[in-house]
């Protein structure tokens, strides 16, 4: 009994052996050049709203006659909307003509005594005083025909303003009065109308201050709505606002993004989830990991690829980088020529080709067992080895 454990010992050390006899294999990993697309992305979310977007309003108080626009109605540049009654307002003009009448009478009696008294003045027929009363009446009513004359024009464009026209191509997104109602006009212009050019749209989008650094004004971005989850929609950042908003402890930038609506699917309000492409070049791609290998010359395999020459015999100069291409079972040092790269993979601008095969790495792989290897009794068996096939116990 007590030989029962060297027993053992030896029997796996045999089957230990036997296991490790087999010797690990080594294979190159290479990688074909490729022409794709280079991009690096920053997801935010923003709001729509329509680039113009005007309150139209009255600046004359009045009673509210007639209204020719409603809700969703497209309205052309200088259409009209909504009309003021107007009889106080052309009251108000009848009465400007009047005084300027008046004025224009009172000017032309006061030119004419003016005239009259200078001459006698220069002739010394009347005195200082008598000719300075003349002039002074000339003038107080040249000033007042001047006025009135004012009031004629103010008179006259209140009239005008009693006529409300659109001042954009847009849709009436809004309608605040109605008709009967009256709107008083005092500091403030009264608003009648909200018109909105759908064709024009932009989403202020909240970008995190990770990734403001990376928004330039330009770059291409595509959103979507949930009115239209299977639709995705493009614009370009045109605009990259500097003041800072913190909510949370969260510090957030408004980014501008433009975008075209001709169909008018996308109305202000909606939420938006943006996509900014920072980073968008097409050209030749390999991943960025083969500008990391280094050749071993030590290895036995004859059937791994040997390098030939060496990378300090490459004169390289800022933007280029070394890579070690597989050609004719040999690795040979490349200059090439880099761009862009997002860190995974890297634009090549010249030096190498499409299809060109460029080494990534070493791989070893470890031989397995073989399956006929004579098993130690003494060894741990796996579960229901000793039940045969098709019996029971």
């Amino acid at each position: 009994m007590k030989h029962i454990p060297h027993i053992i010992i030896l029997a796996a050390a045999a089957a230990i052996s036997g296991s490790c006899s087999d010797k690990a294999k080594i294979i190159l990993e290479t990688t074909e050049a490729h022409n794709g697309e280079l991009s690096e992305t920053v997801t935010a979310t923003g709001t729509l709203e329509s680039v113009t977007q005007v309150d139209v309003g009255t600046q004359v108080t009045g009673i509210i006659s007639a209204l020719y626009a409603d809700f969703n109605s497209e309205v052309k540049k200088g259409e009209l909307l909504a009309e003021l009654e107007k009889t106080v307002l052309q009251s108000e003009v009848q009465s400007a003509e009047a005084s300027v009448a008046s004025a224009k009478a009172t000017y032309e009696y006061n030119l004419i005594n003016y005239n009259r008294d200078k001459a006698l003045y220069d002739r010394q027929l009347i005195s200082q005083y008598e000719f300075q009363t003349s002039e002074k009446d000339l003038e107080v009513s040249r000033l007042a025909y001047d006025k009135a004359k004012a009031d004629k024009v103010r008179a006259a464009k209140n009239l005008n303003y009693a006529e409300i026209y659109s001042p954009i191509d847009g849709i009436v997104i809004s309608r605040e009065v109605e008709v009967g109602q009256t709107v008083v006009s005092n500091m403030n212009v009264a608003n009648l109308y909200t018109i909105a050019d759908l064709d024009h749209m932009q989403v202020v989008a909240d970008v995190d201050e990770a990734d403001i650094g990376q928004v330039k004004v330009g770059q291409k971005a595509t959103f979507s709505v949930d009115a239209y989850p299977d639709q995705t929609f493009e614009g370009n950042v045109t605009q990259v606002r500097l003041s800072p908003t913190t909510e949370s402890n969260v510090v957030t930038y408004e980014v501008i993004i433009s975008a075209q609506n001709p169909e008018h699917k996308l109305i202000p309000g909606l939420t938006a989830n943006i996509t900014i492409y920072t980073l968008s070049e097409s050209g030749l791609i390999l991943p960025a990991r083969a500008f990391n290998f280094e050749p071993q010359s030590d290895i036995e395999d004859k059937k791994i690829p040997q390098p030939t020459g060496s990378k300090d015999d490459l004169k390289l100069s800022d933007n280029q980088r070394c890579l070690w291409v597989v050609n004719n079972d040999r690795l040979v040092p490349t200059a090439v020529t880099v761009g862009q790269t997002n860190g995974i993979n890297t634009i090549i601008i010249s030096g190498i080709s499409d299809g060109t095969v460029v080494a990534t790495g070493y791989e070893t792989i470890s031989s397995e067992p073989s399956r006929n290897a004579q098993r130690s009794p003494f060894t741990p068996q796996p579960p229901g080895a000793n039940k045969k096939k098709g019996g029971t116990k």
